[in-house]
């Protein structure tokens, strides 16, 4: 089968690319912008790009085009499939007729820590030999690619809540149909599709609802927006971390840390990763892997070879005593747990924070009152103002603790935080998408202050 994707060069899109070509489909596709990595990664595979929307794509017509969430009506490539009644689906949609169906399904879902959590799931597979398939919305280290087959019964998704298609408005996670369900946490996000907390409460529990009798639910203890949506229903096996999963710091850090199963100490992970939430994301996984059949010993002694996933407090590199590292946090509570692990990790060491609010929720400024209280463990904070914001950061500056500038250009950040920045400086770059390149010209900037 000839299966064209458009939208094909962002993370969830090329997985399933990859996913197809896999399968023996003849893949091809389509995105705005055509660039590396994902375009090398595609086309290595051996899939045929195309730069643009033009209808010379569709020519040989393919027997089915798979239609990204970020295509609408009005894109040329999207018209022209409409007009000409080619059949088409959505990538979720395709995902579960094509491989999911037939696969024990564990998924991965919450506000925070899909992506890290999923990537663990699938390299605790991995590590007892179960040689899972899997797709997450980032580059797990253990792993190099973001998405494989797989030859075992498991899958492991991360299941997103954002919509599925331009005719489909459902979050994509109701078409994965999982038997084993993480349910990280529940914020409002996504401000651009969804009116309130209550709509996406709305969207879990469709998923909810999915997941079989012998299935299970994994969530945190007492979390009032997880279990009010519950309260609606829910017909599977439940475990909770602060009930049958504990976690006993044996640093405050979150780099070692004991493993209790109902009150009983099973094992100890010790691994490079910071952070509360890491730890509950490291507890998530275990606890999903042992519902699929991995033992706790094979599970603790995976996480402590697990690399965390690119741009997950990834360092990118360190000068003169100075790191720096890049982060994919621009939520509230990604940005506080980041930064409260890094704080951990440094004690008193400075952190400049550098923070590029880049999402649909933040540029609508959901969260302008209440965003500066984030960052109150920062040392300094550089606030990028992007182009499209409703609202100005400097109504955020006015509630922050910490000394913090706004600025318009990428340079000026640059130069900001090269001026004052010294040997055991810690900077921490957060943002969901490329942020101009500003990790590579910050270290480019610090090897010409110190002159090396």
């Amino acid at each position: 089968m000839h299966v064209h994707i458009l939208g094909i060069c962002g993370s969830f899109m090329g997985g399933i690319a990859a996913i197809a070509k896999s399968l023996g489909h003849k893949v091809t596709g389509s995105d705005k912008n055509v660039y590396p990595p994902m375009s090398t990664q595609l086309e290595a595979l051996g899939i045929e790009l195309t730069e643009g929307y033009c209808k010379s794509q569709f020519d040989p017509a393919p027997d089915m085009v798979v239609i990204g969430n970020a295509m609408s009506r009005g894109n040329p490539a999207v018209e022209y499939v409409l007009n000409r009644n080619l059949p088409y689906t959505s990538g979720p949609q395709w995902l579960l007729d094509n491989l999911l169906k037939d696969r024990w399904v564990i998924g991965l879902s919450g506000t925070h820590g899909k992506t890290t959590t999923s990537s663990m799931v699938a390299w605790i597979l991995e590590h007892a030999g179960l040689n899972p398939g899997y797709l997450i919305g980032g580059v797990p280290e253990n792993f190099g690619v973001s998405a494989r087959v797989g030859d075992s019964p498991f899958f492991v998704i991360e299941a997103d809540e954002y919509d599925s298609a331009f005719f489909d408005k459902r979050s994509k996670f109701v078409h994965y149909r999982p038997k084993t369900l993480v349910i990280n946490n529940l914020e409002f996000d996504h401000a651009d599709i969804f009116a309130d907390l209550a709509a996406i409460q709305t969207q879990f529990h469709h998923l909810v609802r999915m997941v079989p009798e012998n299935g299970l639910i994994l969530t945190p203890n007492n979390t009032p927006s997880i279990e009010d949506m519950l309260k609606r229903g829910c017909w599977s096996s439940r475990q909770s971390l602060g009930k049958e999963w504990h976690a006993e710091l044996l640093k405050k850090d979150g780099s070692e840390f004991n493993v209790l199963h109902n009150g009983v100490i099973v094992g100890t992970v010790n691994w490079s990763l910071v952070g509360q939430h890491n730890v509950d994301n490291g507890l998530m996984a275990i606890a999903a892997a042992h519902h699929a059949g991995v033992t706790l010993t094979d599970a603790i002694d995976a996480l402590s070879l697990f690399k965390n996933v690119k741009r997950r407090m990834e360092v990118k590199g360190e000068v003169n005593g100075i790191t720096l590292y890049d982060d994919f946090a621009h939520h509230p509570t990604a940005i506080a747990t980041t930064l409260d692990g890094l704080r951990k990790k440094v004690g008193n060491a400075r952190i400049l924070a550098v923070l590029e609010p880049r999402s649909n929720t933040m540029k609508m400024g959901i969260y302008k009152d209440t965003l500066a209280n984030s960052w109150q463990k920062a040392d300094e904070v550089y606030l990028y103002e992007p182009e499209g914001m409703d609202w100005s950061l400097v109504d955020s500056v006015a509630h922050s603790n910490a000394p913090t500038q706004c600025f318009k250009g990428v340079e000026k950040i640059v130069q900001g935080v090269c001026n004052v920045a010294q040997p055991g400086d810690h900077i921490l770059v957060m943002s969901n998408g490329s942020f101009e390149g500003i990790h590579g010209r910050i270290l480019d900037a610090l090897a010409s202050k110190f002159k090396l």
